[in-house]
């Protein structure tokens, strides 16, 4: 991490600006995609200050953790369980995930790279406990200037097909830690697991 201080300190300031800005959104309307629109567009502005957020301070894991290897910054690490949580993601090209909720709203904003994600929606009548079917609806290349958000049910994977590592806000309503109930599915057997037990692996995210 960077031993400048002031850059520090000017990019804590800017992260509590953004953070605060984005609570007060939530707080003075409900939950809906254009509600999300707007957190987004100040998840953009925060995107903006390039500058405060190098590499350098925010490295991909090394070549030796493998093809798709990621790590979360935590970037508000001492808000609360009930605070949205504010990620910095460096992933390596060749991540992919199943397809996932999330049971709380996200938005996704890139510095640098680029995260293919699949959007789906469930094509079953949910009547086959641990099963589910799922057709694609669309896909977006999260990059900068282009930006993704999904509402708690939405589901979706994510692809890291480019040339280099990401670097990307990842921004949810609460800590993923404390999001116990996601599911993910297999596309080739369409059996539902629980996202966080099978596919979150210890040790991917430090506080920033």
């Amino acid at each position: 991490m960077t031993t400048d201080t002031s850059v520090s300190q000017d990019r804590r300031r800017h992260v509590q600006d953004a953070l605060a800005d984005i609570r007060g959104l939530l707080a003075a309307a409900p939950l809906t995609r254009d509600l999300l629109a707007q957190v987004t567009a100040r998840l953009e502005q925060l995107a903006a200050h390039r500058a405060l957020f190098p590499a350098t301070d925010f490295p991909p894991p090394g070549a030796g953790q493998g093809v798709g290897a990621s790590t979360r910054y935590r970037l508000n690490p001492d808000d609360g369980d009930g605070a949205p949580a504010l990620y910095l993601n460096s992933i390596n090209p060749g991540k992919t995930t199943l397809p996932h909720n999330h049971t709380t709203w996200a938005a996704i904003v890139a510095l640098s790279g680029q995260e293919l994600n699949r959007v789906y929606r469930r094509s079953d009548d949910g009547s086959q406990a641990g099963r589910a079917t799922l057709e694609q609806v669309r896909e977006v290349v999260v990059q900068p200037g282009q930006s993704v958000s999904f509402l708690p049910d939405d589901i979706h994977s994510i692809h890291v097909t480019g040339d280099e590592p990401t670097l990307h806000f990842h921004l949810y309503g609460q800590p993923l830690e404390t999001l116990s109930g996601r599911i993910g599915i297999d596309l080739s057997t369409g059996e539902i697991v629980n996202y966080n037990a099978t596919q979150m692996k210890p040790g991917q995210e430090q506080r920033a």
